[in-house]
């Protein structure tokens, strides 16, 4: 029998070619549990279909391209050969949620002559991707994307924000990717908004499914919607023919005529992958690897690239107190976020909005109020280095003389803002400045830009994207419009699981549900502060922001000097506990040091959580104060031994956090 069982995997391991002509065999995960049938359908077009354990995941799709000339890849295929070939994906990952990543999966190659199917089986999840060997150049029409659920399924999905008095979907898709979710089933979510990529689906009978894109590249990237049939298909935003300069602060490229077609690219490329994730319990996809194995290898050198945490200035509006100047965008003020960082181990200062004469989309024109070489040397020699923050046109003027500029002067990375748009001139665009950035050591954090879709992989000094409804929302959102507590409870299962977001996370004004008001200057954040300090270990972020203004940190030196010895990125995560919009618990590991967060949502709880991996270990320990429904800063720090099973509670909006402790 044992022999038996060894012959099986030894043919299983061997490449499979199948040289009928229309005969295309199934592909199975390594554990054998997911399986994807593909064929041709007697009307021509390749059709496949993705099952677990027998269950219908994904019902017929049929996945099409169409040309300029009005050939359809996808359709009166003749497949030449098919090939299952087993794959192992193997590589370090420094600057990810672990230090690395190895991941089985078989690739079915469907050759067609001239371009190719290709299915990508993991045991959590199923991707494709067309790759082409056609002439120089090609013109895409449209793309045929589509997943056929096999239900009328509850879904996940965040509508655009966009101009939603429109129904002209190249109107919605300018937006800056940033929205909460909506939890229904697929036939109530709306036909006339684009909704955000990815998307979460509830499987009939158990189990959840990720639907989305990654490595997009000289592509526009997808919004979803659903369409008959129980389907949800994807729209792509056509190439742009006419814009203008205008928008925020004069700073975006605003679309007014758009091409009939969506990408002008290579004739010999692979595409973008079309993902489907399918796991058994939702904490799984906090945890998932199959996107960073879908993403294109580093195209330059990362060596030199330091992630870290940072002082940011916007959000608490440069409100200091205490101190003898008027606070602003000036000197003075940036002196002082310099020396908070300098006492704190924070690496880097940001200079928001507001350094750049303001409307003249000019990054080399600098307010009289600053002098950078000034602030770039009073931080030097405090080990303190600073960033800037760019909108789109501005950097887009004159790439490479700002980054020359600004680098021989020591400025480190740039935040660039305001694309608010994924079609292939932007998404080209985001590569560039990556690109540019990269050649003079320079790193980059894009807001008002898409989801990282394989970015941050293949271009190790895009440390972060923003792509998320984040805390900034909170300074002019009722909680009617923007409740983070509930929104903080999905992000990790959605949005995170295609890359590290800017969620801005560290408020130290903090108010329960019933005492939450919109502020701008001195904004508060939705729930408890020990939930704050969790959050740090539940969202994903190399660049990492201290949201708050340097003298409210001050006041709470025990808070500040937990999220100082925090690191942002790790060797190792781990789910400890989590529910999609209730709850969840998460361990990251550095070194040899854990660090242990929770929140959940407006229900409090009690969680008895495993601390096996930190049992008998000193641990610094945060959780909500007795009265912390009533003022939600009111928090407990003790040092406690850590036992292996830990019993605590969670208060409405609440959380814990924790790190271990040496002498």
């Amino acid at each position: 029998m044992k022999r038996n069982v060894i012959a099986l995997t030894m043919f299983l391991l061997l490449p499979i070619v199948a040289v009928a002509r229309d005969v295309v065999p199934e592909l199975a995960s390594p554990d054998g549990r997911l399986r994807v049938a593909c064929g041709v359908t007697p009307d021509g077009a390749l059709e496949f279909t993705v099952a677990k354990d027998g269950r219908m995941v994904v019902a017929p799709t049929r996945p099409a391209m169409t040309l300029k000339g009005g050939r359809v890849l996808g359709q009166r295929v003749k497949v030449k050969k098919t090939a299952i070939t087993p794959q192992r994906f193997d590589a370090a990952t420094p600057i990810y949620k672990k230090d690395r990543v190895s991941l089985a999966y078989n690739l079915l190659t469907v050759n067609c002559g001239d371009y190719d199917l290709q299915f990508r089986a993991y045991d959590q999840g199923v991707a494709y991707r067309f790759v082409t060997r056609l002439r120089d150049s090609v013109t895409v029409m449209s793309e045929d994307t589509r997943f056929a659920l096999p239900d009328d399924c509850q879904t996940w999905m965040a509508p655009a924000n966009s101009r939603f008095e429109s129904n002209d979907f190249r109107v919605q898709a300018f937006c800056s990717f940033e929205n909460t979710y909506i939890h229904a089933p697929l036939s109530q979510q709306s036909r006339t908004h684009l909704s955000l990529c990815p998307v979460l689906v509830d499987l009939p009978g158990g189990g959840r499914m990720v639907l989305g894109e990654y490595n997009v590249r000289d592509y526009p990237g997808m919004f979803m919607l659903p369409d008959d049939g129980n389907v949800v298909k994807a729209f792509f935003q056509p190439v742009v023919a006419r814009q203008h300069q205008g928008g925020h602060n004069n700073l975006q490229m605003i679309a007014d005529e758009w091409h009939d077609y969506i990408a002008r690219t290579a004739g010999r490329r692979a595409f973008p992958w079309r993902m489907m994730l399918v796991v058994d319990n939702e904490a799984d996809l906090l945890t998932c690897d199959i996107p960073r194995t879908l993403a294109d290898a580093p195209e330059v050198d990362g060596s030199w690239v330091r992630p870290g945490k940072v002082a940011w200035d916007w959000w608490n509006d440069w409100n200091l107190t205490g101190v003898d100047f008027v606070t602003g965008v000036n000197d003075a003020t940036y002196k002082y976020y310099i020396d908070f960082a300098a006492r704190n181990g924070i690496e880097y200062v940001i200079l928001d909005e507001g350094w750049a004469v303001n409307k003249q989309a000019d990054l080399m024109q600098v307010v009289p109020e600053i002098h950078l070489e000034e602030l770039v040397a009073y931080g030097r020699e405090r080990g303190v280095d600073l960033v800037l923050w760019a909108g789109y046109k501005a950097f887009l003027r004159d790439m490479e003389g700002v980054c020359r500029h600004y680098s021989q002067m020591g400025i480190k990375g740039f935040k660039i803002d305001f694309m608010d748009r994924n079609d292939q001139e932007v998404m080209r665009f985001l590569e560039d400045a990556a690109r540019m950035c990269a050649k003079y050591h320079l790193f980059c954090d894009f807001h008002g830009a898409p989801a990282p879709q394989g970015l941050t992989a293949t271009f190790p000094n895009v440390l972060n994207f923003e792509a998320v409804a984040g805390l900034e929302q909170v300074k002019w959102s009722d909680a009617k419009e923007f409740d983070e507590v509930p929104h903080e409870t999905v992000l990790p299962f959605i949005r995170q699981v295609v890359g590290p977001m800017d969620y801005t996370q560290g408020a130290m004004r903090n108010a329960t549900k019933e005492n939450f008001y919109p502020c701008y200057n001195q904004p508060m954040s939705h729930g408890t502060r020990a939930r704050q300090l969790a959050l740090y270990m539940i969202l994903e972020s190399p660049f990492n922001m201290l949201c708050d203004t340097p003298t409210q940190y001050e006041a709470n030196q025990p808070c500040t000097d937990f999220i100082a010895a925090l690191p942002v990125v790790w060797d190792e995560t781990r789910v400890l506990a989590a529910k999609v919009g209730e709850y969840v618990v998460m361990a990251r590991r550095k070194g040899n040091d854990w660090y242990i967060g929770g929140i959940t949502n407006w229900t409090a709880r009690d969680l008895e959580v495993n601390l096996s991996m930190v049992a008998g270990q000193r641990l610094e320990l945060f959780t909500d104060g007795v009265n912390a429904d009533r003022h939600a800063e009111d928090y407990v720090r003790r040092t406690i031994t850590a036992p292996a099973v830990l019993k605590v509670h969670l208060g409405s909006g609440g959380g814990f956090a924790a790190r271990v402790l040496h002498e």
